[in-house]
């Protein structure tokens, strides 16, 4: 096939089809544009690179489409550490509130809705206690504070904790931090509070994390006065182990211990990590619990946060959305709940939060998505039974208790890391987008021979068409424009041109008018100036001089 000459190309301009055919690094094109050939190849050749660039573009337009749905894949992993963060580990005492911590004030103001007891049946339950019934003229007092109830009549864990070692180090009492769950008053051990270093393990199996020997207080239990769903029936603590940085939901995440059994945890320790929006659907913000009443006017600023929010995690998201909740319906929050918004009243907890909170579950108002970065702990229990009978006579004559006691309150918590390797499920893109650049380069390459270069070369060819034919035609007709304006104006200019007057010194006279114009002659005007009269002309224009000559 003939190719266009250099000094062809040189002519033709840079917009010319055929120029860029000859360049372009796209296959085919120069089979189809480039001069000469018979036309049955040429059609052949344009067959061919439509079908080709159909073809490409049918596979890229299935390769964006993919991409453009968002899929995640899961891949699961087991690595090995050196060294693990123990979690923390929150026991709670089934029974709420020590019997022997009751008094006729208590009753009075948080029977009926803790106890769901009546006013006239106090007497009796006071009874039941083994507690001497309100004396006469007893008035309540005029206030009423919930948390310092379980503050103060819950389990206190000096009393509950017979031993404590973590990897063979004693702890007591200090090394738990005090919390309030739905439960009551509990307690977690390495829960890092207040900044306190969290504990680590370099080893696993059991005498490699924390041991606790608990009494479960069965004396202080409550009587069973009447069946509600708020009534408790078993014996024993619950317990939930967690990651730091969620808070304790014992109530629906714990397990239960009891007295008599030495309950083995072997623990496993799993990280999860998901995909924002929009290939998951998970969420790192969290939910401030505070409610937020509606603004008076469009130019209040929002109140600012008392502090920095804690990190995001499903239980906190709900326990935030339950106390936002509570607070929008009753003007406070229960216990556990977070938030700024006062301690409900026991008649608040009756009238209000139980019920709100109650309808509020069972219709499921909160979406909390699922946090984009979390630590859970897979357990595996086991237990055995104890005491022994030469240990119960030891554990007795220990903490002076009687052998009965000791079997039918004390128990044994060992909860330990199965191993230092740890399991890591993590949500990934299922297409980059570098796979889907790869995928479309490789469709390039494959189909029409092109690359990034071809692409960027047909870029510059259409800015080359957008400047030469675009932009060519209207500076063309501009061009053209001020052509015809300047024509016209040189016509108007002539049209207007008068003779002028000249001094007669003969029969003709005659004008030059310089430059490029002929001279024209000027009929002899029929009456002759005076001799002594001024020559007089016109004004100098752009057009030329005026000069007079008289006619020999």
């Amino acid at each position: 096939m003939k190719r266009p000459s250099g000094l062809e190309e040189a002519q033709s301009p840079a917009s010319d089809i055929r120029v860029f055919a000859s360049s372009c690094s796209m296959h085919g094109l120069g089979h189809v544009f480039g001069p000469g050939g018979p036309m049955v190849r040429r059609g052949l050749w344009t067959t061919a690179v439509l079908l080709a660039l159909a073809t490409l573009l049918y596979q890229v337009a299935g390769r964006v489409r993919y991409y453009g749905e968002f899929h995640h894949e899961t891949a699961l992993e087991e690595r090995e550490s050196r060294r693990l963060t123990f979690p923390a580990v929150t026991l709670c005492n089934i029974n709420p509130l020590r019997r022997s911590r009751l008094t006729p004030n208590d009753l009075h103001w948080a029977g009926p809705a803790l106890l769901g007891l009546e006013p006239t049946e106090h007497a009796a339950y006071l009874r039941a206690l083994g507690r001497p019934p309100a004396p006469p003229g007893f008035m309540p007092s005029p206030t009423f504070d919930v948390a310092r109830l379980y503050a103060r009549a819950g389990h206190a864990l000096e009393d509950m904790l017979l031993a404590c070692r973590y990897r063979g180090w004693l702890c007591g009492p200090e090394n738990f931090t005090t919390v309030f769950t739905r439960m009551g008053q509990c307690y977690s051990f390495n829960s890092g509070a207040e900044g306190a270093e969290l504990l680590t393990t370099p080893k696993g199996g059991m005498g490699n994390g924390l041991e606790v020997l608990l009494d479960v207080q069965q004396d202080e239990y409550l009587p069973v006065w009447r069946d509600t769903e708020e009534t408790p029936f078993e014996v024993g603590i619950r317990v939930q182990i967690h990651s730091q940085e969620e808070p304790p939901l014992v109530d629906q995440l714990g397990f239960g211990a009891a007295p008599g059994y030495q309950t083995f945890v072997s623990c496993q320790k799993q990280q999860l990590s998901f995909l924002p929006p929009p290939w998951g659907d998970c969420s790192s913000v969290s939910l401030d619990p505070d409610f937020e009443p509606e603004p008076s006017g469009p130019l209040d600023p929002p109140r600012p946060s008392l502090g920095p929010s804690p990190p995001y995690s499903l239980i906190g998201c709900r326990l935030a959305c339950e106390s936002r909740y509570v607070a929008r319906k009753c003007g406070c929050r229960m216990m556990h709940m977070p938030g700024g918004a006062p301690v409900c009243s026991p008649q608040q907890y009756k009238d209000c939060a139980h019920p709100a909170l109650d309808a509020m579950l069972q219709k499921d108002a909160c979406t909390c998505p699922n946090p984009c970065a979390s630590t859970r702990y897979a357990k595996e229990l086991s237990m055995v039974r104890m005491p022994s009978r030469a240990a119960a006579r030891y554990l007795a004559r220990k903490h002076n208790r009687s052998e009965a006691y000791i079997a039918e309150n004390v128990l044994m918590l060992d909860i330990f890391f199965e191993a230092l390797n740890y399991e890591t499920v993590e949500q990934k893109k299922a297409y980059e987008m570098s796979e889907l650049l790869g995928d479309i380069g490789g469709q390039m390459g494959l189909f029409i021979g092109a690359s990034l270069l071809t692409v960027l070369e047909i870029l510059d060819y259409l800015c080359e068409v957008f400047r030469d034919r675009v932009l060519g035609y209207f500076w063309n007709r501009k061009r053209s424009q001020r052509h015809s304006s300047a024509n016209l104006l040189q016509e108007g200019l002539g049209s207007q041109r008068t003779p002028v007057p000249h001094l007669s010194l003969g029969s003709r006279a005659v004008v030059r008018v310089s430059p490029g114009l002929p001279p024209l002659p000027v009929p002899s005007p029929r009456r002759s100036l005076p001799l002594n009269a001024p020559a007089t002309s016109s004004p100098s224009s752009r057009w030329g001089v005026c000069v007079f000559r008289a006619a020999p």
